[in-house]
């Protein structure tokens, strides 16, 4: 907790947390008698006793040191809440329940006598509460992983063995490998505007390097090498700072996975840790066998490593970074307190999701402001999240101070200006259908899964058509994405029809693009795939907007499309930084304050109908925070889909085969997580209904793992059709 000015928090933490084991039946229990014991309430007490006004915040992090943190009244969640907790324990010490504690405690447990206030600078005044919280889940974090690295070492002793633990190399051998690898890249590139730009861009960003520690914004085209250009910033930035590492926060787990292996032919095996949902633990196994390592030891070491990011480059999902920063499990917030003191690159910062808007930046501004960490905000189109004297262009509560690292963006988006956007007003799927036929390779994004396979059906008959969207499993979209590639860079025919998903930082490069009416940042990503490696002109290349005719948008994109129209009308590029800013703004406005920070739908979450941050402000007085309801309902992806798992080749058949027979299945899930589709539960149900799917081992696992039986209504174009008449083969079956 010293990373944090803490040190005496997590000392007073650490004495306490386990002062429950000098009661008289946790003696017992040493010497051999049965049955569970309290151990964690004593502490609690004692600190809200002993340690000041803000004794509370302690007592919250040692009551839940093996559960979690509870929330501190009310009975919203599973856990019993604190206040009732110590109610409860005050009672027992009366009649000789978990009390009374050996009084030899207090000869051999000495606590700091004058605990100081909580080391924190305030930003705003209403987000006091806020702080106080977020500072009880970092103190929280270093009280549970040095518990769990104790208990690690106490038996790694008696073993006589040594937990494979590594620090991993040094930033500056890191920083040597990048800068090798860019010196390597700049011989190999062909000399031209474009990587004179991205060269130049290099150079001035790594200038900025000297700066203090803070919030910087990093504002560079498609195309510009931001990906590289943020990594040098932040092992520079960091080194110059004696910062400890750097942790890269991507929105999708498919470009996590591209950027972790970029970083790793740069920088080695040993100085990445990659952790999102869906990490494939086999991957690790096979690089490590190239090298002749034992595969068990490496996997040992990446698990440990995910435990609590104790690693010098960490590349991971927005989900994970902000579900764990606002998380009350131990195993969630165990590597909290190794964000601190490190310099946290935000990819595509535009993609945070609106409804916990507020609380993310919240979140970002904290980390900046108390916790040594510095916040990169980097994409080509920065929301509107500054917090400035002007109140028409102001975020309420948004970042102050943010520093741009890019020379001069406007001038660098001019510069690197690959397409022009139009808009085409409403397009029917027949008119739509004739322009993708019409040009030899298109790309036409639209905005959802039924629209996206109704104009495939249109094209199927075309030379080069295909689909993308998540109705087909992660394994499947990637052959096929290979194939897409590799009929671009040949020339050949290629006509695809796909969802958003293709915008999620898939290296395509289509000369013409349609898109379906979206946000801006839709927009712009869509504009991505679109003469992304620059060989054509601007005006040849085109990104065109249109307004699907016979298909609702998904409710949750209607205003983003409506404020985008209107952008697309104001300004003659839309994709410039001004119509970005305009949009963001426009977008933020209409959907008020409320509305951004909106974490829990459901009704019974009544302490959070105002927000997160109302939570935490109404709880200040009392230091009652919320903790347990505020994790269950951050959630940034609320889709209520259910996954079915498709039984298609040899892999995913073996991995159903071992799941029949293992009662801890979660490295399996993991890496069965590249042969699902997601379902709405109605279709799931209806599968289920008719046999075309089943359960696998229901006995153990309930319906957690759902198998498609049925393999025909699973087409190898367009996935898993869940509307198809096949699901009614297996009603002939029975009489």
């Amino acid at each position: 907790a010293a990373k944090f000015d803490a040190a005496d928090w997590g000392d007073a933490a650490g004495l306490l947390h386990d002062l429950g084991k000098y009661s008289l039946p946790f003696q017992g229990r040493l010497g051999g008698e049965a049955g569970r014991v309290d151990h964690s309430t004593a502490g609690a007490l004692e600190a809200e006793a002993r340690c000041g006004e803000f004794g509370k915040l302690i007592a919250f992090c040692v009551a839940g040191h093996h559960a979690g943190l509870a929330d501190g009244d009310g009975d919203d969640g599973k856990l019993t809440n604190l206040t009732d907790r110590l109610a409860h324990a005050r009672d027992d010490v009366r009649d000789g329940g978990i009390h009374p504690l050996d009084p030899a405690w207090q000869n051999e447990i000495a606590l700091p006598t004058d605990l100081p206030i909580p080391p924190l600078k305030r930003r705003h005044g209403d987000r006091v509460g806020f702080q106080l919280a977020f500072f009880t889940r970092m103190l929280f974090s270093c009280l549970v992983d040095a518990d769990y690295l104790e208990t690690e070492r106490y038996y790694d002793g008696i073993a006589g063995t040594q937990s494979p633990r590594s620090d991993g190399p040094p930033l500056a051998d890191l920083r040597a490998k990048l800068d090798a690898a860019l010196e390597a890249k700049t011989r190999a590139a062909a000399p031209g505007p474009v990587n004179a730009q991205r060269a130049r861009i290099l150079a001035h960003v790594r200038g900025k390097a000297q700066e203090t520690p803070g919030l910087f914004s990093l504002t560079v085209p498609t195309g510009g090498g931001k990906t590289l250009t943020s990594l040098a910033f932040a092992l520079d930035h960091a080194i110059k700072h004696g910062l400890d590492r750097v942790i890269y926060v991507i929105p999708f787990t498919s470009i996590v996975e591209q950027t972790a292996e970029t970083f790793r032919r740069v920088l080695g095996d040993d100085a990445v840790l990659e952790h999102h949902s869906a990490f494939d633990d086999s991957k690790v196994l096979k690089r490590h066998r190239r090298r002749g390592e034992p595969g068990p030891a490496a996997l040992e070491k990446l698990r440990l490593a995910m435990e609590n990011w104790d690693a010098p480059v960490v590349v991971t999902t927005a989900v994970q970074f902000f579900e764990s920063l606002f998380a009350n499990r131990p195993s969630r917030c165990r590597k909290l307190h190794n964000i601190a003191r490190s310099v946290v690159i935000l990819d595509e910062a535009q993609t945070l999701p609106p409804n916990l808007l507020r609380p993310c930046v919240a979140a970002i501004d904290e980390l900046a402001l108390n916790y040594r960490t510095s916040v990169v905000l980097c994409t080509a189109t920065q929301p509107a999240l500054a917090e400035t004297a002007d109140a028409k262009r102001s975020f309420k509560g948004g970042l102050r101070d943010v520093r741009e690292l890019a020379p001069d963006p406007p001038a660098l988006y001019r510069a690197l200006r690959r397409v022009t956007v139009e808009h085409a007003g409403p397009l029917d799927d027949a008119a739509l259908a004739e322009r993708l036929t019409t040009a030899t390779q298109a790309l036409c994004i639209v905005n959802n899964r039924a629209h996206a396979r109704a104009l495939y059906d249109a094209i199927a008959g075309a030379e080069g058509a295909r689909h993308l969207t998540t109705l087909m499993y992660p394994a499947h979209r990637s052959e096929v994405l290979a194939e897409i590639k590799a009929d671009l860079a040949a020339g050949k025919p290629c006509r695809l029809t796909a969802t958003s998903l293709i915008e999620a930082g898939v290296d395509v490069d289509f000369p013409f693009v349609y898109r379906a009416g979206a946000g801006i940042e839709s927009i712009a990503q869509a504009a991505g795939r679109c003469n992304r490696e620059g060989r054509h002109r601007a005006e040849d290349s085109r990104v065109v907007v249109f307004e699907a005719q016979g298909w609702n948008a998904p409710p949750e994109l209607d205003q983003f499309a409506a404020t985008a129209k209107n952008v697309l009308r104001q300004f003659d590029d839309p994709l410039s930084l001004d119509a970005v800013e305009a949009y963001f703004r426009e977008m933020y406005w209409l959907k008020g304050e409320a509305a951004l920070d909106d974490p829990c739908p459901d009704a019974k979450c009544r302490r959070l109908a105002d927000g997160i941050l109302a939570a935490c402000r109404n709880s200040a007085s009392t230091l009652g925070f919320p903790f347990e309801t505020i994790a269950a309902a951050f959630r940034m992806i609320r889709n209520g889909m259910v996954p079915i798992i498709v039984p298609d080749g040899d892999i995913a058949k073996g991995l159903l085969r071992d799941l029949e027979n293992v009662e801890r299945p979660g490295a399996i899930a993991r890496k069965l997580q590249r042969y699902t589709v997601s379902l709405h539960p109605v279709e799931l149900a209806a599968l289920l209904a008719v046999g075309a799917a089943r359960p696998v081992r229901p006995d153990r696992f309930g319906n957690q793992f759902v198998r498609l039986e049925n393999t025909d209504i699973y087409d190898p174009n367009v996935g898993l059709r869940s509307e198809d008449p096949v699901f009614r083969r297996f009603d002939s079956l029975f009489i």
